[in-house]
Parts: C-alpha cells; sequence; structure tokens
C-alpha cells in the first residue's frame, strides 16, 4: 500500500470515526523534530537516575562535593587561592560546573550519531536532531546543578544581584559553543573512532590549562595572553563576573563570547551537513 493513502484507524466506538491519511497523524517536520528532541532529552533524564536511590539529588550533590574537596585540597594545601578572589569555593564550583556542562555535551554529542544508528537505519530523521538533543540534556543537569551554586551562596552570604539576569544569556551563548563542538565531533567520529579517544585526552589537557582551580594570577605572561583566546575561560569568566564578582561583563568579553559561539556553530554545522549523508555507510 502507498503510504500517502495509508490509514489510521480512530478507536472503535469514538463519535464520528473516520479515517484519515497518515501523513496527518504526524506532526509537521520542524514540531516533529522539536518532539524527538523532547523525547530523547526526557529519555536521557531518566535513564541517567534510574535505580539511583537518591536521583536527581547527584546533580546537586556531586558538584558540592567536589567544591569541598578541590577547596580543602587547592586552597589550604597547595595555595591556590588569592586575595583577589571574593570566595574561593564559589570561585571553584563556578568554573567546575561550567566545565562539567562542555564535557557533558561534547561527551555525549560526539557519541550521539553512533549511539542513535539503530535508529537512523530505520526512521528518516534529520540526523543534527542528535547532537542537539544531547547538549539539551547536559543543558538540564547543569540547571540542577545551580541549585548547588545558589546553596554556596546562600551558605556564605553572597546577595544575588540583578546582574544574574545574564546568566540565561551566557548559557545561552555557550550552548551554542557546545552545539557546533558537537557537530564537529559527531561528524569526525563517525569516520575515525579515535577522536573519541583523543577527545578525552584534549578535555583533560583543556582542564588544566583553564584557571578552574586556580587563579590567572599564578600564570606566565604567555599563558595569561593564551586564556585571552581560551573559550572555557571566557565562558567561566562570564559566570564568575555575574555570581561572583558582581561586575558587568566587559565588552571585549562579550565580543569573543559572540565570536566563539557563532564561529563553532557555523564550522561545526558545515562539517555536520557536508558529511551526513554518508553516516550511513560507516555507523
Amino acid at each position: 500500500m502507498d503510504d500517502k493513502t495509508a490509514t489510521v484507524e480512530t478507536p472503535e466506538g469514538e463519535e464520528g470515526a473516520k479515517s484519515k491519511p497518515r501523513e496527518d497523524a504526524w506532526y509537521p517536520p520542524k514540531q516533529r523534530d522539536l518532539a524527538v528532541i523532547r523525547q530523547l532529552v526526557s529519555k536521557d533524564f531518566k535513564l541517567k537516575y534510574r535505580r539511583s536511590a537518591l536521583g536527581v539529588a547527584w546533580s546537586v550533590l556531586n558538584p558540592l562535593l567536589m567544591m569541598i574537596v578541590m577547596a580543602a585540597v587547592f586552597s589550604s594545601f597547595m595555595k591556590f587561592g588569592s586575595d583577589s578572589v571574593v570566595n574561593f569555593p564559589l570561585y571553584l564550583i563556578i568554573g567546575n560546573t561550567t566545565f562539567t556542562l562542555l564535557a557533558d555535551s561534547t561527551n555525549g554529542g560526539m557519541g550521539s550519531i553512533l549511539g542513535a544508528a539503530s535508529l537512523l537505519k530505520k526512521v528518516k530523521i534529520n540526523r543534527w536532531v542528535f547532537p542537539v538533543q544531547k547538549v539539551l540534556s547536559a543543558l538540564v543537569n547543569y540547571a540542577f546543578s545551580l541549585i548547588a551554586v545558589a546553596l554556596v551562596m546562600l551558605f556564605f552570604r553572597i546577595p544575588l544581584t540583578p546582574l544574574a539576569l545574564l546568566l540565561p544569556v551566557g548559557l545561552l551563548l555557550m550552548t551554542v559553543f557546545c552545539i557546533g563542538l558537537s557537530f564537529f565531533l559527531a561528524a569526525a567520529s563517525v569516520f575515525f573512532r579515535d577522536v573519541m579517544h583523543l577527545w578525552g585526552v584534549i578535555l583533560t589537557a583543556w582542564t588544566y590549562a583553564t584557571p578552574i582551580f586556580y587563579v590567572i594570577d599564578i600564570l606566565p605572561g604567555w599563558m595569561k595572553t593564551f586564556e585571552n583566546f581560551n573559550p572555557l575561560y571566557l565562558f567561566i569568566t562570564f559566570f564568575r563576573d555575574v555570581l561572583l564578582f558582581q561586575r558587568v561583563p566587559t565588552l571585549s568579553l562579550w565580543i569573543r563570547l559572540i565570536l566563539f559561539a557563532l564561529v563553532s556553530l557555523g564550522i561545526g554545522y558545515v562539517v555536520f551537513h557536508r558529511h551526513e549523508h554518508k553516516f550511513i555507510l560507516f555507523i
């Protein structure tokens, strides 16, 4: 039977039950993509905390516990704190949660096409949905980690100022940046599986090269120059500015964040779109 003439029967006994074209039973293309993304994000969220006694609480406890350990080690033993930092625990948790968002987004996005291989072989669906969905799933988990940030601010009596309203704007830019990276990594990992191992090494190096658990003051001059073009540090700086230092991010910072977000999305999408028709041959 031709798909266009195939019908879907309404439940028996329903008043005025009639058959209607199968194509009318589906969402329009754009709405269908959004519906798939919502379902996949919900599925990832449920799977992440399935059979966990504390469930979603781990998204709050994990950054808090990491902050406590790192604050004890780096401020007390290694003296990585500084008088320029108003509150070192808050400094740490903002940096750590931002890095976690980047790592979770890109790791998930990188394996999204390979992970959806069985579905892509059976159903015709826009492939860009899968990297985007993984980034949004990481963003949902990050939203819960913000509760931990709020608890630290409350504990140390650091007020929440109107500047916090800029936080969603920074998150939007970082989401765009992560989607771009995920597009690129998802495409690369389909053809070269080694990318998945290499990216773990890059993330580790990126962690230590970014002032997450130490202050930028201890770096030599050439490293400070490097940090001006380190997108991870720039996003962390933005979030620290609005939550910790309670100052308006500089115009230079805004420009660099926007450029990094747009360039990442542009390059990532072009690479992904150019090669996506070959994915089915390699997955």
